[in-house]
């Protein structure tokens, strides 16, 4: 069969077969390969590779991460064990994370989001949350109005590390006796100075951190023709942290002979009962309601 207009070299033409009436192309990438027809070979050329550097890059955080993830893990069935909180922030999109923590169907009913007013995507106008997680003081209400104690939990969220608000609130759970953990983007970190009156950054206030192992500024794809960069990856890397962090929480409770506490879908029969149930249980941990 001949080809009808140009395809990259790095794609690979495959037979066709009795049931398939198009071409295909495979493209060979992050070791997996994808599969497309002649003209989503040539149209998709972004699509696909962000998809390679995604797949690469969560790679590289399983294969770097892997250890402090099951550290974490561990630490929130120990603190949940102790009968004390936990908590998750981040400011803007970062706080994503704490969003998707918490009520999440298989996420763990334990897990506490901080969402502070001022600092989530739904402020108008968002550029407010560029302002706002740049004050260190404000930090300080946050931890009041949230009341963490000693010996909960605080798992921070921070791609640049910089700010004054998430850095202070490490110092703060220090000084309070509540264990932290940063999730953050060591490249881009180290190589951005402070915003926090103590010139430290969220790795040097937090003893456990998990790499994200982003690009610095997060974008991580050129666009022949742009100079800019486009297609930032921490949130899906985040993501895939914390919902890591979940899943190897469920396995250490069930080491210990614990049922886990964890949401089942609230649109599959008898999940608003099973919920409800699970929720009362662990009422004196939960802050979200």
């Amino acid at each position: 069969m001949t080809v009808s207009h140009s395809v990259p070299a790095r794609y690979i033409i495959l037979p066709e077969r009795e049931y398939v009436n198009t071409l295909f192309y495979v493209y060979k990438g992050a070791g997996i390969c994808y599969c497309f027809t002649e003209g989503m070979a040539t149209d998709m050329e972004e699509t696909v590779k962000y998809f390679e550097h995604i797949t690469a890059l969560l790679k590289t955080v399983l294969e770097t991460q892997a250890q402090t993830i099951e550290r974490v893990a561990k630490m929130v069935v120990d603190t949940s064990q102790a009968g004390n909180k936990i908590f998750v922030f981040g400011c803007s999109h970062a706080g994503i994370l704490a969003q998707e923590a918490f009520y999440r169907t298989g996420g763990l009913v334990i897990m506490n989001p901080i969402l502070a007013r001022g600092l989530t995507c739904d402020v108008v106008p968002v550029t407010d949350t560029s302002v706002l997680e740049r004050k260190a003081e404000y930090a300080q209400e946050i931890f009041k109005e949230y009341a963490l104690e000693a010996g909960d939990l605080l798992i921070i969220s921070s791609v640049s590390g910089r700010n004054g608000v998430p850095v202070e609130m490490g110092i703060a759970a220090a000084e309070a006796g509540v264990s932290t953990v940063a999730i953050t983007n060591l490249t881009y970190s180290k190589a951005s100075p402070s915003r926090h009156p103590s010139g430290k950054r969220l790795f040097e206030v937090c003893p456990v951190v998990i790499d994200n192992c982003g690009c610095i500024g997060d974008a991580a794809m050129n666009i022949d023709g742009f100079g800019g960069k486009v297609a930032p990856t921490s949130t899906i890397t985040g993501a895939a942290i914390i919902n890591s962090i979940c899943a190897e929480a469920v396995a250490e409770f069930i080491k210990r002979g614990i049922e886990p506490p964890v949401f089942m879908s609230a649109n599959l029969d008898g999940g608003d009962e099973y919920n409800a149930k699970i929720m009362e249980k662990y009422k004196a941990v939960i802050k979200y309601m």
